[in-house]
């Protein structure tokens, strides 16, 4: 069960979300051991250390054919039903949110017995917080931006499985490394639906260039991936890796689908 504001009935901190959250995380990865899956869907969420994952990643799978650890959702998601593939602008006032640009392209396929199969149809969600560490269409103690949907949007993948999204690179705020979390669920709204979430993280090299410009370099030092707590379960393989195009990045992030 998600620790968010929503459920647990008053406005927490960032850091109160972090310690609830890592929690309810191992909550999640021991329940996972059960193997029990809602007739509706299922939804992955253990951590690298999770048997299946683990054996799913090592042993044997095609090339490019990545099963990737599931992690927690997080406190800001909100579904908001936006279409789009440009999720930097706020839908209100067509303000764009200032960034390195970021091309961030997801390569869904589903595993089988040796190969790798695209899943066409998914939707992705994608949300992540802007330069300054804020999220859109929020409240939180430090600000309210609920109206605004900014860095928010989903798209469906297409034959071959991928979704595409222009965004900017993620800031950061206290208590969490650089991130941005993602879903993906097939076959929406169907019995046999499968959800996935968890979440990318970035190459620290890369991190330190990027915070280094403006707009981020004036929010001081970050949280390193090491030392994020939600991090250290699994984050090393959610590592986007990135290439740099133009005046910003662009990478590719591979996840099968592991549907028993």
């Amino acid at each position: 069960m998600e620790n968010d504001d929503r459920q647990i009935g008053h406005v927490v901190s960032r850091r109160e979300a972090i310690i609830l959250l890592s929690a309810a995380g191992a909550s999640l990865i021991a329940g996972c051991s059960s193997g029990q899956t809602s007739a509706a869907a299922t939804s992955e969420t253990a951590d690298a250390s999770n048997p299946r994952t683990a054996n799913a990643t090592s042993g044997g799978a095609p090339q490019g054919c990545v099963v990737r650890p599931a992690q927690t959702e997080g406190p800001y998601f909100v579904d908001e039903k936006l279409n789009r593939s440009d999720i930097r602008s706020d839908p209100s006032d067509g303000s764009v949110r200032p960034g390195v640009p970021l091309e961030l392209t997801f390569a869904v396929s589903q595993l089988g017995k040796g190969t790798c199969t695209p899943v066409a149809g998914a939707v992705v969600d994608v949300w992540h917080c802007d330069a300054a560490g804020v999220y859109s269409d929020v409240q939180d103690p430090s600000f309210d931006t609920r109206g605004k949907k900014y860095l928010r949007g989903y798209q469906v993948t297409d034959a071959a499985g991928r979704a595409k999204f222009t965004t900017i690179y993620p800031g950061w705020y206290q208590g969490r490394a650089v991130h941005i979390h993602f879903t993906v669920r097939t076959n929406p709204g169907a019995p046999t639906a499968h959800q996935f979430t968890s979440q990318i993280y970035f190459d620290e090299a890369v991190n330190d260039k990027v915070f280094a410009q403006a707009p981020y370099a004036t929010k001081g030092e970050r949280m390193r991936n090491g030392r994020d707590g939600i991090f250290r379960r699994g984050g090393a393989a959610l590592i986007l890796p990135v290439t740099e195009a133009g005046n910003g990045y662009a990478g590719t992030f591979d996840i099968a689908l592991d549907i028993a």
